[in-house]
């Protein structure tokens, strides 16, 4: 009986430990894509925020104590798939999902009612709904780093400064290939004002998904021959259209690509025809930044790191994963210092972390991460936190970056931003919060 008893007390307090120890963890759901078309993107930026959740947890212990935890879901990029993963993962872990990566505008869209209601954030770092950037109107939802918008501005001025000035805009023609979807078409709105400002000539021009059919597509480019075309692809689209521009002799380096068409996933398939193409970026690849060495040390030298085939780290999209991975830990440990340190943090804490994060130089020194994204600044007022975006090459083996960090034209866009936002709420009867009133 003495012996009976004491195994019970064992069980007893072996299950405390373990319950004491869950309580300790903070889960960041991994709802991504590793199959289909569109795999490279969501298995590369998936890998890349996994591979520093785990470099935390093997070197520090987690984040003041607090182990990051993740599971695996596979959204296929498809909207259906993506809630219901949503809906699987937001009450795993002691508090609910911290946050949600949807990896998809049109997820994005899909949550942005439900998350807000389950005071969850999301985190659509360089894609989803521009103006969300208005946290008044979008508490929960945080187009984090660069829109959209801004970088359809940077975009143009790009383009303007590549031809000796603004004005020499004037009378051009621009093309926009896009992916027929939710996310394709985000441009079209602030793409079309310039041209009203500038006196460009725009011509839009949808690819159906998956986008490995384009022919008739550039044929029309053909017939328009345009000064510039702007690449706002996904996926297979991205080096089936390099290779079509090539056939019909259309020069590579006047094609500059969103950053979602700018991987090396999407140059090294086209061959010869994706040298000189250049697009917009809002992180920067390689293996040498010292946070990078640190997932080489911790991570792949412990056998835990996410990728079989070790040529992709330190891609643009493996690096993109990291900077989504320093961005949300860093968040979190925003939130503990408020909330309490070595505690596992709510989803409406999160959010609280999210508004007050500000990653300076100093701070992107000691993350070992400077020149790997730039500076971000969160409030109320500001989702986006930065709006910095810069251009980089391909010159047939690798990235090479050909700016600085460009600002957007702040003006056009905030004003859209609030112009949509606003109209949003009235559509769903918000009342917008006042900042003021946010500490």
């Amino acid at each position: 009986m003495k012996r009976t008893a004491t195994l019970i007390a064992a069980l007893a307090l072996a299950s405390a430990a373990t319950t004491a120890a869950a309580q300790k963890e903070q889960f960041v759901p991994a709802n991504f894509y590793w199959v289909g078309p569109y795999a490279p993107g969501g298995s590369g930026f998936g890998g890349g925020i996994i591979d520093y959740m785990q470099l935390l947890n093997e070197r520090d212990g987690g984040i003041n104590g607090v182990k990051l935890t993740w599971e695996k879901c596979e959204t296929e990029y498809n909207n259906a798939r993506g809630v219901e993963c949503y809906e699987r993962s937001k009450k795993k872990g002691p508090t609910g999902a911290t946050v949600i990566h949807p990896l998809s505008t049109g997820i994005t869209y899909s949550l942005i009612e439900k998350a807000t209601a389950d005071k969850i954030p999301v985190i659509s770092m360089g894609y989803g709904r521009t103006s969300a950037a208005d946290g008044r109107v979008f508490p929960y939802v945080f187009p984090l780093i660069t829109t959209y918008w801004s970088q359809a501005t940077v975009m143009v001025k790009f383009m303007g400064q590549r031809l000796g000035g603004m004005d020499k805009l004037k009378g051009k023609k621009i093309v926009l290939v896009y992916h027929d979807s939710a996310y394709g078409k985000e441009p079209i709105p602030v793409l079309t004002d310039m041209s009203k400002q500038y006196g460009y000539e725009l011509t839009t021009i949808a690819v159906p998904h998956p986008g490995n059919e384009q022919q008739s597509q550039w044929l029309q480019i053909r017939q328009i021959k345009p000064d510039y075309v702007i690449l706002w692809g996904w996926g297979v689209m991205n080096p089936t259209a390099l290779k079509a521009a090539a056939k019909i002799g259309f020069p590579t380096s006047k094609i500059i690509g969103v950053w979602w068409s700018g991987a090396e996933e999407d140059v090294i398939p086209a061959g010869a025809a994706a040298k000189g193409y250049i697009s917009a970026g809002f992180n920067s690849p390689g293996s040498d930044f010292p946070v990078m060495k640190e997932i080489q040390k911790f991570v792949y030298g412990r056998g835990k790191g996410e990728f079989e085939d070790k040529s992709r780290f330190g891609s643009i999209y493996h690096t993109r994963g990291v900077v989504a991975g320093i961005v949300t830990t860093e968040a979190i440990r925003a939130a503990q210092a408020h909330f309490g340190k070595g505690k596992p943090i709510t989803g409406e804490q999160m959010r609280w972390g999210i508004e007050h994060l500000n990653i300076d130089q100093k701070r992107l020194k000691e993350l070992g991460a400077v020149g790997l994204m730039p500076t971000l600044k969160v409030s109320c007022m500001d989702h986006e936190g930065s709006g910095l975006v810069k251009f980089q090459q391909w010159d047939g083996a690798k990235w090479k970056v050909i700016t600085d960090w460009m600002e957007p034209d702040r003006q056009l866009v905030r004003a859209k931003v609030e112009a949509d936002a606003a109209q949003y709420a009235k559509e769903k009867g918000i009342t917008p919060r006042d900042c003021s009133k946010e500490k």
